[in-house]
């Protein structure tokens, strides 16, 4: 017999899946049409960084193992947040380069306010779940960092200088690393 977890991170790990898909699919579209593509390397570190928060989002919903109160509002929630990431990891790469080819850079400052629109609305619903499931907001380090998200999200909204978003793409890669490294080093 399924318990409930089982059951409902099938669909969280679907949709992280494909979310993930769609990176890796952008990606090897880039590789496959490189000829056509103008390389913008802040868009090609996002699309990493991304690829690494999915696979933190799947790592983190083991935790969810314990919880056994679910209802569809809470559920609904937990489910948001991968949601959200999907949209912005569908505006991270462009698709659809086969015959016109893609300058990476104009791509990124096409997308870039929603791309961190969507940052900042996974930010909001991760701390929103949180409250849904523990009654509490994240504590300590993960509140900061879900902080860290918020301001990221709108001066990446605000700001469109391109050194910015330069320096951006590097504080960002590295604080989700320490952010993994800190708290999600371990299956829990």
């Amino acid at each position: 017999m399924m318990d409930a977890f089982s059951y409902l991170s099938v669909l969280l790990s679907i949709i992280i899946g494909l979310g993930m898909t769609q990176v890796l699919a952008a990606a090897g579209q880039l590789i496959r049409h490189r000829a056509r593509v103008r390389f913008y390397w802040p868009s090609l570190l996002w699309a990493v960084t991304v690829l690494v928060i999915y696979v933190q989002m799947w790592w983190s919903t083991f935790g969810l193992r314990a919880y056994h109160n679910w209802t569809f509002a809470s559920f609904s929630l937990v489910l948001l947040e991968p949601i959200c990431f999907y949209l912005l990891a569908a505006l991270v790469l462009p698709e659809g380069i086969e015959a016109t080819g893609v300058d990476l850079r104009e791509h990124y400052y096409e997308q870039h306010q929603w791309l961190f629109g969507f940052l900042l609305a996974t930010a909001v619903v991760s701390m929103l779940k949180e409250e849904a499931l523990s009654h509490r907001l994240p504590q300590g380090f993960n509140l900061g960092f879900h902080i860290y998200l918020l301001v990221l999200g709108v001066t990446g909204i605000l700001i469109r200088r391109p050194r910015f978003h330069e320096i951006l793409a590097v504080v960002a890669a590295v604080s989700v690393a320490v952010y993994i490294a800190t708290l999600f080093a371990t299956l829990r």
